[in-house]
């Protein structure tokens, strides 16, 4: 990290009042277009995007020393399915079908990636048209399946990711993903799980993105406050169907082209288009720049679900339990697993604080390397933001009626420990 990412971080280590909550639109829909790779820093990104939750756009020269750059195009920018095929061919992937709206979003099935490959070549040649409707390749873990394969690098920007960094440790899942569609192939309205932030790289192809800018969606939602499927649907125009559309703001309008990467602010809700045979690398990422906005997220879920289940409250005994069980089956998470969260995050930048990080060290643990990088300011910021949120956490009424004796340390353990960390760094 540079001097002047100390500069600002610094300041926010100071400033309690600072938080990450959503900008409230971009004049005149503008989104900047970070052009050079050499002149913009860690701490141009995060004082300018990260904290300030504003999109932006970089530029290919991020992203041309990436091995799928290099191989999985061919010259004259279409997807090289022969190379593709060579490599992935007996993997089973996630599949979208584009054509079909199943409750709010469309339905998956499992493929062999050789069999999709088959079909989207048919696709092309059909003028892309098919009985099978447009099948979109979506939410394949890729780097998990393929660690060995040279894809691409995460560039510096994106690598405070609490999210891979967690579910990494626990190695159950991760939120790296590659979307494969033709051209037609698109995504539904909807913001990221956990209302994280995301980024999105093309390897080849181009793509639109209609984005919303966090609470525009409250005037989108339908007279029983649901959100649309297609946000530019002619439906949303009757205002005895969506009372409130009148009220919104016109979405912001990016048109991605070859190896530019997006990034998505935190709760930005969006609806995503191919406009030609498009291959991208996605990721979701949390850090303690929008932290508070996951908790917040959780908080509004559980209480959606305490809503829908209240009229079984006084018979069940184990009401609040359930309400955990339903959200972490909607969402991923229930209470306990984000204190485990939290703790993991924690501890691994109190053990850089505590032991620093030797090379050897660096090169088994990628999130330890990526603490070091960032510099040890960075791991101090991140602890302050978790000690915000593990206070909040722990004085939840919700959270004090869960059975907390499996939780290890306890809460007010842990929290005592990161403040204790936190004062010594700074002495």
């Amino acid at each position: 990290m540079d001097r002047a990412t100390f500069a600002c971080s610094t300041a926010f280590f100071h400033d309690s009042s600072t938080s990450s909550q959503a900008a409230p639109g971009l004049p005149g829909g503008h989104v900047d277009f970070i052009e050079k790779v050499d002149s913009f820093t860690y701490s141009d990104f995060f004082r300018d995007y990260l904290i300030p939750n504003h999109p932006c756009i970089f530029s290919a020269k991020f992203t041309e020393d990436w091995g799928s750059r290099r191989t999985w195009v061919t010259r004259d920018g279409k997807p090289n399915f022969d190379h593709l095929l060579q490599k992935f061919g007996e993997a089973v992937v996630p599949v979208a079908n584009c054509d079909v709206k199943e409750y709010n979003s469309n339905p998956k099935e499992q493929l062999p990636f050789k069999e999709y490959v088959q079909y989207w070549q048919e696709y092309i040649r059909n003028n892309y048209r098919s009985s099978r409707g447009c099948l979109y390749l979506k939410d394949w873990h890729l780097s998990r399946a393929f660690p060995e394969q040279d894809v691409y690098t995460t560039p510096v920007y994106f690598s405070s990711d609490w999210l891979n960094e967690y579910w990494d440790a626990v190695a159950v899942d991760d939120y790296r993903f590659v979307y494969m569609g033709p051209k037609g192939s698109w995504t539904p309205f909807h913001a990221d799980v956990f209302r994280s932030y995301s980024w999105s790289a093309n390897i080849c192809g181009r793509k639109k993105w209609l984005l919303y800018p966090a609470g525009q969606e409250e005037f989108l939602k339908d007279a029983h406050g649901n959100l649309p499927f297609d946000v530019t649907a002619p439906g949303l125009r009757d205002r005895r169907l969506y009372p409130r559309y009148e009220q919104s703001q016109p979405p912001v309008e990016i048109v991605q082209e070859a190896g530019e990467i997006v990034f998505v602010p935190s709760g930005w809700h969006h609806q995503v288009y191919n406009l030609e045979d498009t291959i991208s690398i996605n990721h979701n990422w949390v850090n303690g720049c929008n932290v508070a906005i996951m908790w917040c997220f959780l908080q509004d879920e559980l209480a959606a679900v305490q809503r829908e289940i209240n009229q079984w409250k006084d018979p069940m005994d184990d009401w609040h339990l359930q309400c955990q069980l339903i959200m972490k089956s909607c969402t991923g998470i229930d209470y306990k697993e984000f204190y485990n969260f939290l703790k993991v995050i924690a501890e691994n930048r109190i053990s850089v604080l505590e032991k620093g990080l030797d090379e050897e060290a660096s090169a088994q643990n990628t999130s330890k390397a990526a603490i070091s990088t960032l510099g040890m300011l960075h791991a101090v910021f991140d602890l302050k933001r978790t000690v915000k949120v593990l206070t909040s956490l722990s004085a939840n009424e919700d959270f004090k009626k869960l059975d907390l004796t499996s939780l290890s340390p306890p809460p007010e353990a842990l929290l005592h420990h990161l403040k204790a960390a936190i004062d010594t760094a700074l002495l």
